[in-house]
């Protein structure tokens, strides 16, 4: 896979894309849960996607957008959806023999976890630095947006600590591939995660995993999957206590 490869074709409105993709976050549970589900069931459907990172962008990443004449699709979750949230994660984990660890995000600035995707592209360990981010974040109950949990997971896959950990302050990066991201979604209409594109279709919410899988199947598409080789597929469950959260979702995107 090469560096460009989760983001080929965002010069191009995303929705025009014969390629399909995953819109995938590290915030939401749904996002997790597809995560597991696409390597789980679907790794042939894993390796056919183009990957892209989806999250919410702070002020820069909004003005950023406002300057291309894009907007961030957002919509404030009320408290009933927050306790759904909850209570779906926990029907939908059960199910899967997963425990979800609830993290408890402080101030977050999404770009600290998801900017550094691009670099562990650039070194060939992309999949790797997903996977370690979601068990972080999900089975661990870590917070991903602390500089120094990036720095910690950067060292274990063997990247330099530093430039993932202050990614967030690379402007170039920001404004470059990080910017061609937030377009991306905003072009494709991405106004939630777990979000699914085969052409002009559109698919968003775990339920909606098994119809797009199918769909690429019988299309035969082909892409520039990110996710690890055949027969790297995450564990089906583990065993980890469960706390509670201040952060359950988020606006917009629980699938």
């Amino acid at each position: 896979m090469g560096p460009d490869g989760p983001t080929r074709g965002t010069d191009v409105a995303a929705k025009r894309s014969k390629v399909p993709r995953f819109y995938f976050n590290f915030r939401s549970p749904y996002s997790w849960i597809a995560y597991r589900d696409l390597m789980g069931r679907y790794p042939d459907v894993a390796q056919a996607v183009e990957w892209h990172p989806w999250w919410e962008p702070d002020a820069e990443g909004e003005r950023r957008m406002a300057e291309r004449r894009r907007r961030f699709p957002y919509t404030a979750m009320s408290r009933d959806k927050h306790l759904y949230v909850l209570q779906d994660v926990r029907r939908l984990t059960a199910d899967r023999g997963l425990t979800v660890t609830w993290p408890v995000d402080m101030d977050p600035v999404w770009e600290v976890p998801h900017l550094p995707y691009f670099l562990a592209v650039d070194a060939d360990l992309g999949p790797a630095y997903i996977e370690r981010v979601y068990r972080a974040r999900w089975e661990e109950g870590r917070n991903i947006c602390d500089r120094s949990t990036v720095a910690e997971i950067a060292e274990e896959l063997g990247l330099p600590a530093g430039p993932l950990a202050d990614a967030a302050d690379d402007a170039e990066l920001r404004g470059g591939r990080g910017l061609a991201a937030l377009l991306a979604l905003s072009e494709d209409g991405a106004f939630g995660v777990p979000f699914f594109t085969l052409g002009y279709d559109k698919y968003w919410g775990v339920d909606r995993l098994s119809v797009f899988a199918d769909a690429v199947r019988s299309r035969g598409a082909s892409g520039t999957g990110s996710g690890p080789p055949p027969g790297e597929v995450p564990p089906s469950g583990a065993d980890f206590a469960a706390v509670r959260s201040g952060d359950q979702g988020h606006a917009g995107g629980c699938g």
